[in-house]
């Protein structure tokens, strides 16, 4: 009878270290939202954020490929994205493309619903029209990554895959990776990033006072 009593005790104790670790073990769905979701609560608490980043656009199979440096100044919902032949800025509700060699900028409405994926929307991609899953973890320079990869729900879009890795510990993004079924692949790989930058909303409105002779397309 003891003997049958030890038995069930320890079937008993071995079910709930089983349930135990179950629970403990999330999903690579569950642990892939709890880090986004770490990411973008970071991302709303700053005031705003400036990132130095290096454009890699590529496609092996016509041997294309352009690398260039660029930075990024976000604030909430508008931004200012800077590359050596073009600068957009976005306050929210315009757009304004600024061409260089052409000294010419483009006027547009912002549409948060289109399939730009502009540098806010990387940080809440996941919340709609998207999967996701955790891939890896890893280590590099001695700072340990998060890999995740988002995916459409919709398999007509041009865009296959994002992959977003992200510092295990500052919850900052280092890298996302634009993969579209034409085999072009654009990846921002960020070399420096602040928080709590201090900036005047009109920084993301284009001053053409700043520009002399530039042309103005409006497509509105």
């Amino acid at each position: 009878m003891k003997k049958y009593l030890f038995n069930c005790f320890l079937i008993m104790g071995l079910q709930a270290s089983l349930a135990q670790n179950t629970t403990q073990q999330a999903s690579p769905e569950e642990k892939a939202k709890k880090i986004l979701v770490d990411v973008e609560n970071k991302y709303k608490s700053a005031k705003a954020l400036q990132a130095d980043f290096i454009y890699e656009m590529r496609n092996d199979a016509n041997k294309a490929k352009e690398e260039v440096k660029g930075s990024f100044v976000m604030k909430k919902n508008k931004f200012k994205l800077k590359l050596a032949d073009q600068e957009i800025y976005n306050n929210g509700t315009t757009v304004w493309t600024y061409l260089k060699d052409a000294n010419e900028v483009n006027i547009s409405d912002y549409s948060p619903e289109s399939d730009d994926i502009t540098p806010e929307k990387v940080f809440t991609l996941y919340k709609k029209d998207y999967k996701y899953v955790f891939i890896r973890e890893f280590t590099e320079n001695g700072k340990i990554y998060e890999e995740i990869d988002l995916q459409p729900t919709d398999r007509s879009k041009k865009v296959f895959k994002i992959r977003l890795v992200i510092n295990k510990k500052t919850k900052s993004i280092k890298s996302w990776e634009i993969f579209e079924k034409n085999q072009n692949r654009f990846k921002y790989t960020v070399n420096s990033i602040a928080y709590d930058v201090a900036v005047d909303d009109s920084f993301f409105v284009f001053d053409k006072k700043k520009y002399p002779k530039v042309t103005e397309i409006d497509l509105r």
